[in-house]
């Protein structure tokens, strides 16, 4: 077992292998209505209760860092890129950037990071240079030991269907040919389609 393998296995439930992760990373692509609360205040609250992972930003991690730092803690897991996904900005076009590498998500104190895979933009070179992302950041995880968790999507403009289960267990089976360590995907809505998509691939989705 590798130190990438032993810190997401941290992640999951001994018995039933399964886990609980609480997304608080959406402050990077849309618009936080301030009546949700503070920032921090709601990650306070989130971690108190008792989630085995919380999906976050490098910025707020780095805010936010005495939350986590107890024993028994959720496992920050860090929001290492970024893309548009807000409607109001739709007008900018179809972006993909990369935020922070392994190394950054180690001394930030994350357990693990995550990384979009975004399947059907308008422009071709947008796929392929996000697939070279997470192929290098998959081979600099390693080399820490740091656990890289791909979020499939189906969230291209081509894309008629965000659920469509052939197409989600095709990408879901790139991110883990292409070294994820773990899938984070859409349910498509039907547990029959949905066991096919967690069947064709090697990785815990």
């Amino acid at each position: 077992m590798n130190g990438a393998a032993l810190r997401l296995g941290r992640l999951f439930n001994r018995r039933s292998r399964r886990s609980f992760i609480v997304a608080f990373d959406h402050g990077t692509s849309f618009r936080v209505s301030p009546e949700v609360g503070k920032p921090v205040e709601v990650l306070q609250n989130i971690v108190a209760g008792e989630p085995d992972g919380v999906l976050i930003s490098p910025g707020m991690l780095q805010q936010a860092a005495h939350l986590f730092a107890f024993r028994g803690a959720p496992v920050p897991i860090l929001r290492a890129d970024w893309t548009v996904l807000d409607e109001r900005m739709r007008d900018l076009g179809e972006h993909y950037r990369v935020l922070c590498t392994p190394r950054d998500a180690l001394a930030l104190g994350a357990g693990a990071m995550v990384m979009y895979l975004i399947m059907g933009p308008e422009e071709g070179h947008m796929f392929a240079d996000n697939v070279q992302a997470i192929a290098k950041a998959a081979h600099e995880a390693r080399s820490v030991g740091m656990p890289l968790i791909v979020e499939a999507t189906l969230w291209g403009s081509r894309m008629e269907d965000r659920k469509d289960p052939d197409l989600l267990a095709y990408c879901c089976r790139i991110a883990a040919e292409i070294g994820a360590d773990a899938i984070k995907t859409e349910y498509t809505g039907d547990p029959n389609t949905m066991a096919d998509v967690i069947e064709g691939c090697a990785v815990p989705v």
